[in-house]
């Protein structure tokens, strides 16, 4: 071969490596929190979507004065998590 043809090959060779290196490389300095951050679950599921793992939805309703209440159903019991406007916390659990 010419020595021309191998410099020739070696530059694309070089240009290949960078063309996909550089963006692996950035990718992988994302890091495993912002790759999985933007997963997000479709409106009609009971469930999010938490580290990997399925964490039930709650009824969630918020009140202008600051207090608040929730309701999570998993199976055939029901969880309430009541806030009150001067912060205290109230959880109960009932199964029918």
């Amino acid at each position: 071969m010419k020595p021309v043809t191998m410099v020739a090959m070696a530059v694309v060779g070089v240009a290949l490596v960078a063309a996909v290196g550089l963006p692996m490389a950035a990718r992988a300095q994302q890091g495993p929190n912002q790759q999985t951050a933007t997963q997000t679950t479709p409106k009609g599921w009971s469930y999010d979507i938490v580290n990997g793992k399925r964490v039930p939805k709650g009824n969630r309703q918020v009140n202008a004065d600051g207090s608040s209440r929730e309701e999570v159903r998993v199976g055939n019991c029901v969880t309430l998590k009541e806030k009150s406007a001067d912060g205290t916390y109230k959880e109960s659990r009932r199964c029918d």
